[in-house]
């Protein structure tokens, strides 16, 4: 679009989503917010979203569709640029699922939801620890906490850690704010541009976009149902030498497949031989059992660094998370963390502490469980019935990874519902190759019985 001398509201609100839209965050066929949301949204008047929604219109930037709003009509390409841009689009997709994950939409089925429902998490009531939280640390509120993090908090994980006969003493746990802190802490001190890092193929759709911006060369290793394929690992740790790992070992996102004991210890033993660094996420510890096996609990955090989250199991929105790991190392990504971050955030870590000391805290994860469970064998049945190809059936799991029945490419299939109210997260967005057509999406399972996905998916199945 060319762009204007004037600077009217209208025109910048134009200038801006024609930015959006040059730059593939507003990607072709999405829809725009309706006129009323982008007013109340920006805080001006419907008459100027109006203006700038022709300014755009006017330009072919986006069009209008009788009764159902406006969407975006096409990409404009920089001059030079190539037609495809598969880094660009991958990068979209991973922004795309973000940015549906985050927003709450009570008009939209979303299969693709990354969380338990808030219902299922209401019981730990937050609300109730505030006041002890003010009474006991009124002063944490107004000063930055230590670069490790508030020492009861990491008393109570080394109790936590012992249950899965991890032991670590608090010098050896690192807090963050949240798991995904945690991920980029590892990746500034051990990542440089160039450097090979392996990941689980589908894997964890955002540690891709994190070491996309590191300049990491990101390598998958294909995922069978008991864990990495152990044949493709050991050949790419002799042609690439990486010096990472990412792996989760238990309910794994998006598979909901658990790493074996035999294929934990073989990765150990790898890991040994190949100076391999293996980092464990285990964001879901507390929606599954504490026998399962972890790569931390052979290792005894050797060669390990463990990343543990609440976000799944107390409030995404406290954003507490912790890596484990031995204490020198510990040390030096404690440090690290002060120079980015200068602390995590004291007050969120104690209102943690009070909520996971609670004997109620323990009942809590039980109640969780047992929803799961029985989520988890609702959502098989669905999936079933609908003829899908499940991965892996689990009997306890937040996701499940399946197929439908004609539908070889899950993005078409993703592109077709949203018109319908209903978001997946298509498989493509799980692979680090930015190439990747895949029939998988990742379902959460809170979510499949609801009747809507099924009147969805029956007015676009092909005939």
């Amino acid at each position: 679009m060319n762009r204007r001398g004037k600077t009217s509201l209208s025109d910048s609100m134009a200038d801006n989503l024609a930015r959006q839209i040059e730059e593939g965050l507003l990607p072709a066929g999405s829809k725009l917010p309706s006129i009323r949301e982008y007013a109340e949204a920006s805080g001006c008047s419907k008459n100027t979203v109006i203006s700038a929604f022709d300014i755009l219109t006017a330009n072919g930037l986006i069009e209008p569709r009788r009764g159902s709003g406006f969407f975006v009509s096409r990409q404009v390409k920089a001059s030079g640029e190539e037609e495809e841009s598969s880094t660009l689009n991958r990068a979209m997709d991973i922004v795309w699922l973000m940015r549906e994950q985050l927003q709450v939409k009570p008009d939209v089925l979303n299969l693709g939801e990354g969380f338990p429902p808030v219902e299922w998490l209401e019981e730990t009531r937050l609300d109730q620890y505030h006041q002890r939280v003010v009474r006991t640390g009124v002063a944490s509120l107004f000063r930055y906490g230590s670069r490790y993090g508030y020492l009861p908090l990491r008393q109570s994980l080394q109790q936590k850690l012992a249950g899965y006969e991890i032991d670590a003493n608090p010098s050896q746990i690192v807090l963050t704010h949240g798991a995904n802190q945690a991920m980029d802490i590892v990746l500034r001190y051990f990542v440089k541009p160039g450097d090979t890092v392996l990941v689980d193929d589908p894997g964890y759709y955002l540690l891709f976009g994190k070491l996309k911006l590191s300049g990491a060369n990101i390598v998958g290793v294909p995922r069978d149902v008991d864990g990495p394929n152990i044949r493709k690992l050991e050949e790419l740790l002799g042609t690439h030498r990486p010096k990472l790992f990412f792996t989760q070992s238990v309910g794994q996102n998006p598979t909901a497949s658990d790493t074996s004991a035999a294929k934990a210890h073989r990765i150990l033993q790898l890991a040994e031989l190949h100076d391999l660094i293996v980092v464990e996420d285990d964001a879901l510890a507390d929606l599954r059992p504490r026998s399962l096996t972890r790569i931390a609990t052979l290792d005894q955090l050797r060669r390990t660094i463990y990343i543990g989250s609440f976000a799944k199991s107390v409030s995404a929105a406290l954003r507490v998370g912790f890596l484990a790991c031995n204490a020198a190392l510990a040390s030096d990504l404690a440090d690290v963390k002060m120079l980015t971050h200068v602390s995590s955030s004291e007050y969120c870590e104690r209102t943690l502490d009070a909520i996971v000391s609670d004997g109620h805290f323990l009942r809590h994860t039980n109640h969780l469980q047992e929803k799961l469970r029985r989520a988890t064998d609702a959502a098989v049945n669905a999936l079933t019935r609908l003829g899908a190809d499940i991965f892996k059936v689990s009997d306890q799991s937040l996701y499940l990874w399946a197929s439908l029945p004609g539908w070889p490419n899950s993005m078409k299939l993703a592109e077709a519902l949203i018109q319908h109210g209903v978001i997946l997260a298509p498989g493509a967005v799980f692979s680090p190759k930015s190439d990747q057509v895949s029939a998988y999406c990742r379902f959460n399972v809170a979510y499949l019985e609801d009747r809507r996905f099924v009147s969805a998916l029956n007015a676009v199945s092909p005939k």
